[in-house]
């Protein structure tokens, strides 16, 4: 519920279209409502402006669907990250407009557009990089958030970045996914103005150690105004992406 609806529902009240019973019915599971094996939080979008996400991986396709339809019929809107296609066929049961993402592994039903708007820049170094760039992107439209690709333009042919750097500053946030030995973000921190944030991938081998080595390549970045959130965290990086954007809108 978000602060629109719940000033509408104080005014029916005192104007009489709605009862005090009816009220308390309506937000009474704000807080948070316990399913049993979990507590679904219905004054997240409230606290943070988006609602709970769920996480998809390491729940069981009854679980999902359980806490997705919760979260829907206390008018949510519901993303769900880290899923796989059992969880889809659960959920849309329930819930039949859900959609399903399967490059990042995302389920997604939206009520309404996000009012913010904005625009962020989503690179990818590679196209092994893709799974995590389009969990970054396709949360960041789920948001209403409009985004600008740039994928394959990795640091092994520079020119193809150079070609495209006056389209990527257009974006308000620039994130920038990159594996192997993670050079990318610096590259583009030193050409734009704009925050840049950095997502290292686990893409690579033998002393890439699962996308340590770009971890520590991006923390350890001499161009200024680079964030870097954890390995494969394309959802984190989006998140970051829409509060910096979502901090410039007037509500």
């Amino acid at each position: 519920m978000k602060n629109e609806e719940l000033r509408r529902l104080f005014i029916d009240v005192k104007e009489g279209r709605l009862s005090i019973d009816e009220a308390v019915e309506a937000i009474k599971y704000l807080p948070y409502e316990d399913l049993g094996f979990a507590k679904t939080d219905h004054h997240r979008a409230l606290r943070k402006g988006m609602p709970e996400v769920i996480l998809g991986m390491g729940k069981s396709p009854l679980e999902v669907q359980k806490i997705a339809l919760s979260l829907w019929e206390k008018g949510n809107s519901v993303l769900i990250t880290r899923a796989g296609p059992e969880h889809y066929h659960a959920v849309v049961q329930k819930i039949p407009n859900a959609e399903y993402f399967e490059k990042p592994g995302i389920i997604a039903v939206k009520r309404t557009e996000a009012l913010c708007g904005g625009t962020v820049s989503v690179i990818s170094a590679g196209t092994s990089d893709l799974k995590v760039a389009e969990e970054a992107a396709v949360t960041l439209e789920f948001l209403g958030v409009k985004v600008n690709r740039f994928y394959d333009v990795g640091v092994a042919g520079i020119h193809r970045l150079l070609d495209k750097i006056k389209e990527i500053e257009k974006g308000q946030v620039i994130i920038v996914v990159a594996g192997m030995e993670g050079a990318l973000p610096s590259v583009v921190a030193g050409m734009v103005e704009k925050p840049v944030i950095a997502v290292p991938t686990s893409i690579g081998y033998g002393a890439s150690f699962n996308g340590l080595a770009a971890l520590l390549a991006m923390l350890n970045s001499c161009a200024s105004g680079v964030g870097v959130v954890n390995i494969d965290n394309g959802f984190g990086a989006a998140a970051l992406a829409y509060s910096i954007i979502k901090t410039g809108c007037i509500e």
